[in-house]
């Protein structure tokens, strides 16, 4: 069973339907029985940061997530804003994240201009790591962003991929049973449904 996270903030419909259209069962969910007992959790998100901390936090998701992604080892993916609640701390807001993966989050800033932000539209992926999330998607696959702010991870090995907009930015990390994308699967048609299939077998 994958338990898509519902903490208020986004995408939480839309994740679902890919995974109906993958015939793979899921449910959202914020009951901490329902977080311990998942196969795969999925953290969506699109939003403030310190929105959804503040979220997470007023629904007691905290505890719960930590059994399960740190204890329980449960495989997760966090995507989009879900994946920057994952890091360390972020600018939007100035506020501490999970800390699970050792990153922050900052704002996109183009001085020369030339760039607009938020970054919308669709972009490739240059890959530093191999990684069973990503089976079956090359270079010619593109997926879809929408987002201001972007993540820089410390460890060089946790990054699986990244995208060049204006600068390289991070756009897929991995560590242990902890994986993310700043860009939505969900919205990526057959690329993106492939990555969730990928996920759903890791």
């Amino acid at each position: 069973m994958i338990v898509i996270i519902d903490y208020k903030m986004g995408n939480l419909r839309s994740i679902k339907k890919a995974f109906d259209s993958l015939e793979v069962e899921s449910i959202i969910s914020s009951n901490y029985i329902d977080i311990l007992k998942a196969d795969k959790l999925v953290l969506p998100g699109v939003g403030f940061f310190k929105q959804g901390m503040e979220n997470i936090k007023s629904r007691g998701l905290v505890e719960p997530l930590n059994n399960a992604v740190l204890e329980k080892k449960i495989p997760i993916l966090g995507i989009c804003l879900g994946m920057q609640l994952l890091t360390n701390y972020s600018e939007e807001g100035d506020c501490q994240g999970l800390g699970w993966v050792d990153s922050n989050t900052k704002k996109f800033s183009f001085e020369n201009g030339g760039y607009k932000i938020p970054h919308i539209g669709w972009n490739n992926l240059i890959t530093k790591k191999n990684s069973p999330l990503f089976n079956g998607i090359n270079v010619d696959n593109y997926f879809y962003f929408v987002h201001s702010y972007f993540i820089s991870c410390k460890n060089e090995e946790d990054i699986l991929c990244e995208t060049l907009y204006g600068h390289l930015f991070v756009s897929s990390f991995n560590k242990g049973n902890i994986y993310g994308t700043q860009f939505h699967p969900e919205k990526s048609h057959d690329a993106g449904l492939l990555l969730l299939k990928n996920f759903v077998v890791i």
